[in-house]
């Protein structure tokens, strides 16, 4: 397994590997290893099933399933569909596109860990890509924060909505996504995390509050709340802390929900087909101690 970093705030490609075939216990440990210290890992020149992509994403954790049986792969509730292509009056996934920054499953009690993302078709306009994905380095951002903004929220509590974000989406201009059933409401309830996470993997303190999602400060009245929170997004929206992917058909992106924010940027029409298949894996193993130094100890012994 060969790494190649980006040499910007985060990134770097993963050459070698053939996620089609299980992981030996020592491409998992670099593979962790390297999400630590890079946050967005690029698999160029993969050729996928929907069961192998879910079988490498599981390695890391419980894969979170979709809300809709249209949004995934038929009898595979765990992988995704995103894509804009319409079939038989229907579309065939859920666009991700336009979104908000946002960490995605930060409105779970169990957070999300990961976000694997596999490119089957990249829209192209006169040659040129479109529909990169954006993101932040939330480690670095919460490292340039202010020493009393940092003493302030350090005990403090943010109360993350799905509802905001699936809003959010609705109001945009060609969506076809329907207002959230009192069910899906149900399956999807606010949670409260802390505004800062210590990194498992890195042991560095991230900032774990994005716009997508984060509704409140808990312990500030309403209006403060809202003033801090526009601080906190303001900041670690800067451009330095951000890298830019461009999508190549068969690469798999695997990034760390919680060491980023990420954006699909919206540069495409309905006429500029785009298809990905995603499995967002949650944060039930990550946080085990065991668990994280087992695979460590296997990366150093490689």
């Amino acid at each position: 397994m060969k790494l190649e970093p980006t040499g910007a705030v985060l990134g770097a490609t993963v050459r070698d590997v053939d996620l089609a075939a299980p992981l030996t216990d020592a491409q998992f440990a670099g593979v962790l290893s390297a999400l630590g210290r890079y946050g967005v890992l690029r698999f160029p020149d993969q050729k996928l099933e929907a069961v192998a992509l879910r079988d490498f994403s599981r390695r890391f954790g419980r894969i979170q399933a979709t809300l809709s049986g249209r949004h995934h792969e038929p009898g595979l509730a765990e992988v995704g569909v995103l894509s804009n292509i319409i079939e038989n009056g229907e579309p065939i996934g859920i666009t991700d596109a336009g979104q908000d920054w946002h960490t995605d499953m930060s409105y779970n009690e169990t957070i999300g860990f990961l976000n694997v993302l596999y490119a089957v078709r990249v829209p192209r306009r006169d040659g040129i890509v479109l529909g990169d994905t954006q993101f932040v380095n939330t480690q670095a951002a919460y490292e340039d924060l202010s020493p009393e903004l940092k003493t302030r929220l350090r005990t403090m509590t943010a109360t993350h909505d799905f509802n905001k974000f699936w809003e959010n989406m609705r109001r945009r201009p060609g969506s076809l996504r329907d207002p959230l059933t009192p069910e899906q409401r149900r399956k999807r309830p606010p949670s409260v995390h802390p505004v800062f996470l210590t990194h498992p993997i890195t042991g560095r303190t991230v900032l774990y509050c994005n716009p997508g999602y984060a509704i409140r400060i808990n312990e500030l009245d309403e209006a403060e709340s809202d003033r801090v929170l526009e601080t906190l997004f303001t900041h670690q929206l800067q451009a330095k802390y951000q890298y830019t992917h461009r999508w190549t058909e068969g690469d798999v992106l695997v990034w760390d929900h919680l060491g980023t924010l990420h954006y699909a940027v919206p540069d495409y029409g309905p006429d500029e087909p785009r298809l990905m298949k995603r499995c967002q894996v949650m944060a039930d193993r990550i946080f085990d101690p065991e668990f994280v130094r087992a695979a460590l100890s296997a990366a150093q012994a490689s």
